[in-house]
């Protein structure tokens, strides 16, 4: 609590991300190990939050410690090219299957704002799609939260961005094959990009329709449009190739992050040569950062893709296995106190929302019960395990977690949901 009101004086809210923050106040993590958080006051957390999904090797994985440490004897950043920062990008263009040629840049915001400027420069075209829920980053264009109806402008979704930023881009609901084919058939000359998450990661879990991906790909491919996936939760995670491996799509472009940076800042944007051509010095779509493909970052991104690479046979599957137990829990205990919910998980994601409703875009998720979700929360908290705060979010398995973070996970689990029954109100 003292350590909350201190860093409210000089940061607001008391974070540097608002993510971060939640009722009374968060605790501030002294150190993290493997699976697990130990808070300013000696308290220990099994943690599931992974810092939102980047840490899928644990928190201070050994390999990648050894690299940048080794690393850091040669310098911390040099401001010229390097051959670490080619060879890495050779790797992530053998694994990810549209990545021809690409920028490394350090943060996810960064990649998806220069990739949608790569796809107007290439299409010299000014209107996007995106979806809503979906979070591509803190950017103007993409800040933006839909209107009434299926296929509307968006209206800025915070102070400081003009209404004109927004005034191209255009948000319709996830899932929704029949909004999009309408309205591409009235703007799709005026379309540039469609940017989304394959899997939407950012409101809960939400997953796709069978052959929405796939569909989507089709209607870009026909209007000449420049199809995106963000890919900075999903790459690395549903597989070493990301959702492009997992449900065979490929688009024109992609963005990655989190987990590409093995828990330093990094990220990465790229595509189609022809697209990436544009980029300066080659094109006019500018693009440039200090500490774009820096040797610290670079040398960790290279350890954690050895390291998946390696281990993809049994890594991928297990993490899987473990996603999937938790699910069934959940399903099963939520039945036996009568509580209604809908759990997803896909490869090491999963999340729990209570409703009995299915969920399948992000006006479904609103309507699930956000007062069970916090009883639900604070009580996990209390049984020592952390999960990220907030319903719109998604938990996280890392290949740190073992059998017995599984068991007392149930545990605590079975604690969080009888808690949140305790909240329904009696007729």
């Amino acid at each position: 609590m003292m350590l909350y009101e201190r860093a409210k004086k000089t940061l607001p809210g008391g974070v540097n991300s608002p993510v971060r923050a939640f009722e009374p106040y968060p605790f501030f993590v002294e150190c993290a190990q493997g699976s697990k958080l130990y808070d300013a006051d000696g308290k220990k957390y099994l943690d599931y939050c992974m810092a939102y999904g980047a840490m899928l090797l644990g928190h201070a994985n050994p390999e990648i410690l050894d690299a940048v440490k080794a690393q850091l004897q040669k310098g911390t950043l040099y401001g010229t090219p390097t051959e670490l920062e080619v060879q890495f990008a050779e790797t992530i263009s053998q694994v990810s299957p549209c990545m021809e040629m690409m920028r490394l840049v350090s943060t996810g915001t960064e990649a998806t704002m220069h990739a949608l400027r790569a796809a107007r420069g290439y299409t010299n075209r000014k209107k996007i799609i995106k979806f809503d829920g979906c979070f591509h980053g803190s950017h103007d264009n993409v800040l933006v939260k839909a209107g009434s109806g299926a296929a509307t402008f968006g209206t800025p979704n915070s102070l400081g961005i003009p209404q004109e930023t927004t005034q191209n881009t255009i948000v319709l609901p996830y899932n929704d094959i029949e909004a999009l084919e309408n309205t591409f058939r009235a703007e799709g000359q005026n379309i540039a990009a469609v940017i989304v998450e394959p899997v939407m990661a950012n409101v809960g879990l939400i997953l796709p329709k069978t052959d929405y991906l796939q569909n989507l790909r089709k209607i870009t491919q026909t209007y000449g449009t420049v199809l995106i996936f963000d890919e900075i939760i999903t790459g690395f995670r549903l597989a070493l190739g990301g959702a492009q491996e997992y449900f065979g799509v490929k688009p024109d472009m992609a963005t990655l992050g989190k987990v590409l940076g093995g828990g330093f800042p990094l990220a990465a944007f790229g595509g189609k040569s022809e697209i990436m051509q544009n980029i300066s010095p080659t094109g006019k779509v500018y693009q440039a950062g200090t500490f774009s493909g820096n040797p610290v970052s670079a040398t960790a991104g290279m350890a954690t893709l050895n390291y998946l690479s390696k281990n993809k046979p049994q890594l991928y599957p297990q993490l899987e296995k473990k996603a999937s137990e938790l699910k069934k829990f959940l399903l099963d205990q939520a039945t036996s106190y009568q509580l209604p919910v809908q759990v997803y998980s896909i490869a090491s994601l999963y999340q729990l929302f209570f409703t009995a409703q299915d969920i399948t875009n992000y006006d479904d998720a609103k309507h699930s019960n956000q007062t069970m979700f916090s009883a639900y929360f604070h009580e996990l908290l209390k049984q020592g395990v952390f999960i990220p705060p907030s319903q719109y979010e998604t938990c996280f398995i890392s290949t740190a977690h073992t059998e017995d973070d599984l068991k007392f996970t149930t545990n605590a689990l079975d604690c969080a949901l009888r808690a949140a029954a305790k909240t329904r109100t009696t007729p």
